[in-house]
This record gives structure tokens, C-alpha cells and sequence, in this order.
């Protein structure tokens, strides 16, 4: 198992996995959450507890974010598709909630929970809230 120096950042550790290609690349409209999520890391103690409450934070923005889109998208909707996208997005909550897991289990340590499953789980968010905001462009012709 790999451990980290805790000079390193969480922003330290994002851009290296980044470069290797096994970091998360989110949206501009994720970029507030995760700066904000990044600002609170480096005011943080550097502990784990510290840095996983940056991470809930962060985390509960996106599910603002996400539920404030839903509300505008869905409202729009009628007839079929309204049954239709309250199924998929019934569907795609289960796939959330099951998403990213493993950086969570504990096999891989603390730090993987604290970084990994953080920018994991916002970047499945901020991939449905750009899914959702694509829908709205349909009805804006209606």
C-alpha cells in the first residue's frame, strides 16, 4: 500500500494522478466546488478527519448543484419523457450510490477514502449534471 508525505495536498496529489491519467477531469461548473474543496485542504490540520470533512463539504455542493438542475429539468418535462427521466434518474441515484466505493473500503488506506473517493464521486456527479443540463437544451425549443 502506498502512503503519502503529509507535506503533499490534496491539489498536489489530484494534478500528479491527473499527468498519469488516473485522475478525474471535472466540468467548469465543478471547478468552484472543487477549488473551495482544495482551499479548505490546505487550511485543514492535514489530517484525515480534516480533510474528509473538505470532502463532505465538497460533496454536498455537488448534490446541491445536482438536485437544483433536476428540480429546473424534470419541471420542464411532461408526458412520457417526465416518466421516463424520473426513471433513469431514479436508476442513475442507485448507480450513485454505489459508485466509487472501493477508494472507500478502507483496502487501499485512508488517504484513498479522503482524496479518491472525494474527487471520484463529485466527478460522477458533475457527470450527471452535465447530462441533465444537455436534456435542458432540448426543451429550450419547446
Amino acid at each position: 500500500m502506498t502512503t503519502f508525505d503529509r507535506s503533499w495536498t490534496g491539489l498536489t496529489v489530484l494534478v500528479t494522478l491527473t499527468i498519469l491519467g488516473a485522475g478525474p477531469v471535472f466540468s467548469k461548473d465543478a471547478d468552484h466546488g472543487q477549488k473551495d474543496w482544495q482551499a479548505c485542504m490546505d487550511k485543514s490540520d492535514g489530517s484525515n478527519a480534516a480533510w474528509g470533512g473538505c470532502g463532505q463539504v465538497w460533496l454536498k455542493q455537488e448534490d446541491d448543484k445536482l438536485n437544483a438542475v433536476w428540480k429546473e429539468i424534470y419541471g420542464k418535462s411532461s408526458g412520457q419523457t417526465k416518466t421516463d427521466l424520473l426513471a433513469e434518474q431514479r436508476l442513475w441515484n442507485t448507480y450513485k450510490e454505489g459508485s466509487c466505493q472501493f477508494y472507500a473500503n478502507g483496502d487501499w488506506g485512508a488517504e484513498r477514502t479522503v482524496l479518491d473517493y472525494v474527487t471520484c464521486r463529485a466527478g460522477v456527479i458533475d457527470e450527471r449534471i452535465t447530462d441533465l443540463e444537455t436534456y435542458g437544451d432540448l426543451f429550450k425549443g419547446n
